[in-house]
């Protein structure tokens, strides 16, 4: 970065991007907010800028950069902002920490940290304990898994599968594929990992009635109770085998079938 940019971005002061520290000395406090930025949306620290947006600068050595490098391996999981100088005369520079916005769980010294406009404040437990969830969930979700090996595209309603390539192509959700076998569409979609097929396939169109010892979630059980107490039984009770889009089928008529007033149930509305 060149000095007059530096000069630009010190002028529009402190903010949740942008942080000044008067000297090096300053650098565990400086590391808290690298990991705050880290969990947020990146910016800039910069060493050798006052409070109030003055460019002093400072001796800049190997060592210098060695002790915030050090400081900076403190955060977890590991993070390597840029770093680099611009001088401003007189044997001094200013050091220039450019972080990336990972909105991460990332810890300082085992705290995770969170910017709040100009400030860096521990990030709240509940906050810390959602991202991790759903960073976890994000690689680690059953539909993502692997099929067992014996379950082939043959288990697959391919009727369905052309359906929904139809659909989505008509929408406008995905151009018209130069191939549409079975096994393109759901490579195309997603729901192939290397040579096998992920659970989302099954649960989207398995169809083979030997996936349902290894697919229970693949069912629905249908009711409708003959008054407002559940303990006078049941008027009607149904047990429905098959993927989502055939069960969503299914209870929609079912629905149909126990709705006591007029009505109807628009396409594409079931919510």
């Amino acid at each position: 970065m060149r000095l007059e940019e530096l000069q630009k971005l010190v002028a529009k002061g402190e903010s949740e991007n942008l942080e000044f520290k008067k000297t090096t000395g300053q650098r565990s406090e400086a590391a808290k907010t690298v990991c705050a930025m880290l969990n947020g949306l990146g910016g800039f620290l910069l060493f050798g800028v006052s409070d109030k947006g003055e460019i002093a600068g400072q001796q800049v050595t190997a060592k210098t950069l060695e002790d915030i490098a050090q400081e900076l391996r403190k955060i977890e999981p590991p993070a390597f902002p840029e770093i680099e100088t611009v001088a401003i005369g007189s044997d001094k520079a200013v050091i220039l920490v450019r972080v990336s916005g990972k909105l991460g769980t990332y810890c300082y010294d085992g705290r995770p940290y969170l910017r709040h406009g100009p400030t860096t404040q521990i990030m709240p437990r509940g906050e810390y304990e959602k991202r991790v969830l759903d960073k976890f969930h994000a690689y680690r979700r059953w539909e993502n898994e692997l099929t067992p090996e014996w379950i082939t595209i043959q288990d697959l309603d391919e009727e369905e599968i052309q359906s929904t390539l139809q659909n989505a192509v008509k929408l406008g959700r995905m151009k018209n594929p130069s191939y549409t076998d079975p096994e393109s569409i759901l490579r195309g979609l997603g729901l192939f990992d290397a040579r096998r097929l992920i659970n989302a396939a099954v649960v989207l169109y398995g169809k083979s009635e030997r996936l349902f010892s290894n697919y229970p979630q693949l069912s629905i059980r249908l009711a409708r109770f003959r008054g407002s107490d559940r303990l006078t039984g049941f008027m009607d009770n149904r047990d429905y085998w098959g993927n989502a889009f055939d069960l969503l089928r299914r209870g929609e008529l079912f629905l149909l079938d126990h709705v006591p007033i007029s009505g109807r149930v628009v396409p594409g509305k079931m919510i």
